[in-house]
């Protein structure tokens, strides 16, 4: 019999980030179940990639309405998990994880790249058997903590996993400099009281009369002055409108990264920070962050900067990211199978990666 392995996905991020690892696991021989808490785009995403999955809680249509729709989410996760007895439970920074594992004699490995996401943090970190993150993270949990030379995005951003397809995007043409803008609804727990873009379409009017083409991504709806310029990319295309960019300007961290690993500079407007933003910005010089109190006038200063710099710098920091750092997909398929091999050793297991001492 295979042994069993769950996997947790609560976000359109998570997809991305397990569904090579999810193929490679099965590939080897792992009953790999995969439980999602709906949320626009999840399953959708998991249809076009062709990941059997099981809807266990509906969406939270807001922060306050995940007070309602986790204890559901978690008490199912905890029923199936019984049942199954799963040699190990993965997810990224899921209180379920944690919590389940506790209870079955399976691994709880957790994955995390948000210091800023502090309550959930605090109820999940610290009860993994195993937690990874990026060499950049600030924080440290301890013996069960390993850290990692990369980013959650070079799970399938890294050129072994992805290669740019620019053909037949909707709503793209040829014109240059293209520049795509990214809102998001700001609904997550530890989006609570933030913000990001302000005075938008001043903004868009700036880049416009610099000659850029503006194309708008957002999870809600848009102004009626904006709503000509929003794209409806299809979800599994999105990092081939990324790459194909000159500039992306928004609220998303994570586009924000996918952006800049993918050679694409990111001006990046909100007030949450964190270590692989700091990395990437400070070290690599791929991303900019502003203040999600920064004036239009300084935006547009930033992102015509951004649109006149060479694309070979782009090119050569890009290449200098990917010479230092790993694929993703193969430290969570050495995760999942270092604890499937030791089960729960007082000792810790080796890490699936050589350990890094922080930069």
């Amino acid at each position: 019999m295979s042994e069993r392995v769950v996997v947790t996905i609560q976000h359109p991020a998570h997809v991305h980030f397990f569904r090579h690892a999810i193929d490679e696991l099965r590939e080897r021989g792992y009953d790999v179940r995969v439980f999602v808490r709906e949320r626009a785009l999840v399953s959708e995403l998991l249809e076009r990639y062709g990941i059997a999955h099981q809807q266990v809680a509906g969406p939270a249509q807001s922060a306050l309405g995940l007070l309602s729709v986790q204890p559901r989410y978690e008490y199912e996760i905890l029923r199936r998990v019984r049942r199954l007895e799963p040699a190990a439970i993965v997810g990224i920074g899921e209180p379920a994880v944690a919590h389940a594992a506790s209870v079955v004699d399976g691994e709880g490995i957790l994955f995390t790249d948000t210091e800023h996401a502090a309550l959930q943090n605090a109820v999940s970190l610290p009860l993994a058997d195993r937690l990874y993150t990026p060499t950049a993270f600030w924080d440290d949990y301890g013996r069960h903590h390993r850290r990692y030379p990369g980013y959650h995005e070079l799970a399938y951003l890294h050129p072994d996993r992805f290669a740019p397809d620019p053909a037949g995007l909707a709503g793209v043409g040829d014109e240059r400099p293209l520049v795509v803008i990214r809102l998001v609804s700001w609904t997550a727990a530890h989006d609570v009281g933030r913000s990001g873009l302000a005075d938008l379409e001043q903004v868009i009017d700036g880049l416009e009369r610099f000659g850029a083409t503006v194309r708008v991504t957002a999870e809600g709806r848009l102004a009626p002055t904006l709503e000509a310029r929003r794209l409806a990319t299809a979800p599994d295309r999105i990092h081939d409108l990324l790459a194909r960019a000159d500039l992306f300007l928004g609220e998303g961290a994570t586009m924000a990264i996918e952006s800049a690993l993918l050679g694409t500079p990111a001006l990046y407007v909100s007030g949450l920070r964190a270590g692989v933003l700091e990395e990437l910005e400070g070290r690599y010089r791929l991303l900019r962050w502003l203040s999600d109190g920064a004036r239009p006038d300084d935006v547009l200063a930033h992102a015509r900067e951004l649109l006149r710099t060479r694309e070979s710098t782009w090119a050569r920091r890009r290449r200098r990211v990917l010479e230092e750092t790993v694929d993703t997909t193969d430290v969570i398929v050495g995760a999942v199978e270092d604890a499937v091999r030791d089960g729960r050793s007082t000792e810790p297991a080796a890490p699936a990666v050589p350990e890094v001492v922080r930069r």
